[in-house]
C-alpha cells in the first residue's frame, strides 16, 4: 500500500473534463456530468473519447473513496491500485445507470438507451397536371426493412449478445496519423466488426430467420394522397414508415411530387397559361374556339364584337387557373397568349390592295416618297430566305477562311540567294 510519503500528482484533470471546481458537490457533480454527457454522446454526434473520459471522471469523483485518493494523490495513485483499481467500465454501462436505463428512449437491453432517429427514405412521385387540379391517390409499392419478428430484433436465438472488443461497444473505432511535423489528425469510422451495433453474436446463437442482421426485408404498399393545388417539388410525409432498426426510432418517408410537362398548358404559382394561334382574319375580325379544360370542361373563348387582337397580347379568365391547395374552392386566373399568323406568302391584286387601304390604318408618312427622291434612288430586289441556313454557310465560310489564313501564316518563307 502506499504511504505517507505518496508523491502528489496532478489532481485537478477529472475536475476540468466536468468543467466543476474541486469543492463541487455531488448534486453539481450529476448536473456537469449530465450536460456534457449528453452532449457529447457518440449518437449524438458527439466525440467518443470526450464521452469516455466523461465517464472516467464521474465514475471516480462520484465515488467518495475513490475522489478522496485522487484529490491526495491523481490519477496515478488509481491506477496502481488504490481504492479498488482504475476507472475502466464501459461509459455506455455508466451512462445507462446514470440515466436508469435509456434517456434517449431506449428498451431494457444493455444497450437499449443508444436509440437515435432513423434517416428519411425519399421517393419520387411523377404526376400530370390534372392530377394536381383534380386531386387524386396514387398506390406506391416499396420494400422496407422491418424487426425480425422471431428474434424481436435481438439477432439471436437466445436474445443475448456480447460487446464488439473492437470498439468497445462505441459503434465506432478512432484512427489517430501523423500527417507533418507536430500534426495529428484523427478521424472516426464505424467499427467493420460490429457494423456500427457495438454488439457481436455468435454463429451458433444467430438468428436463422434474419441470420443475425437483426432485421428482415417486406413489401409495403402506400396509398398517396395528392391534394387539389399541390405544387411541383411538394412533400408528403409518411411518419415512422421507413426502415426499422434496433435501437433506433423509425425515420418517415417522403413523397416529393414530379411534375410531368403538360402538352398545353403551363403553370405558375396558382395560374395557367396557354398559347393560341389566330389568323390575321380571326385576330382583325373575331374569333371563338373551345377549349377542353383539366378536368374535361369545354370553355368557349370568344372575342368581343369589333376587337382587334394584337400578337403577343393577353387576355385573363378569372378562376379557371389551378385550385389553391387547402382551399380548393379558390382558385387562380387562366391566361390566353395569342400569336397572330400571317398568310403565307402570295401576291394581292392592286384591287384588293385598295380595299384593304380603306379599312386599315394610313401608312404613316415616311412611307411615301417623292418622284424626285425617287430619282436619286438605286432599285433593290429582295428574294426569300431561310435565315438558319444562311448563318451556318457563313459559319462555314468563316471556319475555311480561318484555316486558310492559319495555312499562310505557317507556309515557311523563301528568299531569294544574293549572287
Amino acid at each position: 500500500m502506499f504511504g505517507r510519503a505518496q508523491r502528489k500528482s496532478d489532481n485537478t484533470k477529472y475536475y476540468e473534463i466536468l468543467g466543476v471546481p474541486k469543492t463541487a458537490s455531488q448534486d453539481e457533480l450529476k448536473k456537469a456530468y449530465r450536460r456534457a454527457a449528453i452532449k457529447n454522446h457518440p449518437d449524438k454526434g458527439g466525440d467518443p473519447e470526450k464521452f469516455k473520459e466523461l465517464a472516467q471522471a464521474y465514475e471516480v469523483l462520484s465515488d467518495p473513496e475513490k475522489r478522496e485518493i485522487y484529490d491526495q494523490y491523481g490519477e496515478d495513485a488509481l491506477k496502481e491500485g488504490m481504492g479498488g483499481g482504475s476507472a475502466s467500465h464501459n461509459p455506455f454501462d455508466i451512462f445507462e445507470q446514470f440515466f436508469g436505463g435509456g434517456s434517449f428512449g431506449g428498451g431494457g437491453s444493455s444497450r437499449g438507451h443508444r436509440q437515435r432517429k432513423g434517416e428519411e427514405v425519399v421517393h419520387s412521385l411523377k404526376v400530370s397536371l390534372e392530377d394536381l387540379y383534380n386531386g387524386t391517390s396514387k398506390k406506391l409499392s416499396l420494400s422496407r426493412n422491418v424487426l425480425c419478428p422471431k428474434c424481436k430484433g435481438k439477432g439471436s436465438k437466445s436474445g443475448a449478445s456480447g460487446r464488439c472488443f473492437g470498439c468497445q461497444g462505441s459503434g465506432v473505432r478512432t484512427v489517430t496519423r501523423q500527417i507533418g511535423l507536430g500534426m495529428i489528425q484523427q478521424m472516426q469510422h464505424v467499427c467493420p466488426e460490429c457494423r456500427g451495433s457495438g454488439e457481436v453474436i455468435s454463429d451458433k446463437d444467430k438468428c436463422p430467420n434474419c441470420k443475425g442482421n437483426k432485421v428482415v426485408q417486406e413489401k409495403k404498399v402506400l396509398e398517396v394522397h395528392v391534394e387539389k393545388g399541390m405544387q411541383h417539388g411538394q412533400k408528403i410525409v409518411f411518419q415512422g414508415e421507413a426502415d426499422e432498426a434496433p435501437d433506433t426510432v423509425t425515420g418517415d418517408i417522403v413523397i416529393v411530387l414530379q411534375v410531368k410537362e403538360h402538352p398545353k398548358f403551363k403553370r405558375k404559382y396558382d395560374d395557367l397559361y396557354i398559347d393560341h394561334t389566330l389568323s390575321l382574319t380571326e385576330a382583325l375580325c373575331g374569333f371563338q374556339f373551345t377549349l377542353i379544360h383539366l378536368d374535361g370542361r369545354q370553355l368557349l373563348i370568344k372575342s368581343n364584337p369589333g376587337e382587334v387582337i394584337k400578337p403577343g397580347q393577353y387576355k385573363a379568365i378569372d378562376d379557371e387557373g389551378m385550385p389553391h391547395h387547402g382551399r380548393p374552392f379558390m382558385k387562380g386566373r387562366l391566361y390566353v397568349q395569342f400569336n397572330v399568323e400571317l398568310p403565307d406568302s402570295g401576291m394581292l391584286s392592286l384591287d384588293q390592295c385598295r380595299a384593304l387601304e380603306k379599312i386599315l390604318p394610313r401608312r404613316p408618312g415616311s412611307s411615301q416618297l417623292s418622284d424626285a427622291a425617287l430619282q436619286n434612288c438605286e432599285e433593290t430586289t429582295m428574294y426569300d430566305v431561310d435565315i438558319e441556313v444562311e448563318m451556318r454557310r457563313r459559319r462555314l465560310e468563316q471556319q475555311q477562311q480561318e484555316a486558310y489564313d492559319e495555312d499562310e501564316d505557317a507556309a515557311p518563307r523563301v528568299q531569294c540567294a544574293q549572287q
